[in-house]
């Protein structure tokens, strides 16, 4: 097993009169999926953003691989996050340029690759796509970079049910073996079979993390069957942060 990729201390992150973040502590290890999960509201894509070095906690301690958020964890950070965000007349293959030419250990080959095996037309303009070949699209780019650390913010949530599989099989089979991949998501009984730990989140805070092999076998009980029993009596309101 690697060693200590992510470590977050006592971090606190407010939006105004609402707290997102409160004390929250972590430890996360090379080598691993792991899944964040938590419902609507519990602070998942706030983490996500502040691993990413796009916002900064209000206090606390974050670090990926031993340094603070900034130019080197972005070079070493893939992140797909929860909306599309490239221009429309954009072609497939103008993004592929992009990264090609922004990180240097982007993959043109592998990119290409899946391109084919997910019968994608590169020539194609991002417009012209449906949302689920978008997603699509962005999913490739991101694990085409051997990159350190994978933030994934609900990677399978806007595609339909039969590509959820080569989706996650496409995530397995891709990402750098030496770096850690992080799935934000609520659609649990789906990519639980991809997962090696799962980080349960509510109110900001982590409230349980655990092996999912120590799950099944202590608990008898699959991940999303602990997720429902952990979280069924919890009232959420309001949308994720």
């Amino acid at each position: 097993m690697g060693g200590i990729l992510i470590q977050c201390q006592d971090v606190w992150k407010n939006y105004g009169s609402q707290r997102a973040l409160q004390g929250l502590s972590l430890q996360l290890e090379s080598g691993k999926i792991v899944g964040l999960l938590g419902p609507n509201g519990s602070g998942k894509t706030t983490l996500i953003k502040i691993l990413n070095g796009l916002l900064t906690p209000d206090r606390g301690l974050v670090l990926v691989d031993g340094q603070e958020p900034g130019v080197y964890t972005k070079s070493i950070i893939s992140y797909l996050p929860d909306k599309p965000y490239f221009a429309g007349w954009m072609k497939v293959t103008d993004l592929f340029d992009l990264f090609e030419d922004f990180y240097e250990d982007f993959d043109r080959e592998k990119a290409d690759h899946m391109c084919r095996a997910l019968q994608i037309d590169e020539g194609q303009r991002m417009k012209a796509l449906s949302k689920g070949t978008k997603e699509k699209v962005q999913l490739i780019l991101v694990m085409s970079r051997r990159a350190k650390l994978y933030l994934l913010d609900e990677p399978i949530a806007g595609v339909d049910p039969a590509a959820r599989d080569y989706i996650l099989t496409t995530i397995l089979n891709n990402y750098n073996p030496e770096g850690t991949v992080l799935i934000s998501t609520h659609l649990i009984s789906d990519v639980e079979r991809v997962l090696d730990e799962v980080l349960f989140i509510q109110y900001g805070q982590v409230i349980r993390q655990a092996l999912v092999d120590d799950i099944r076998e202590r608990e008898g009980k699959s991940v999303d069957e602990l997720f429902r029993e952990v979280f069924r009596t919890v009232p959420f309101g309001g949308g994720e942060w």
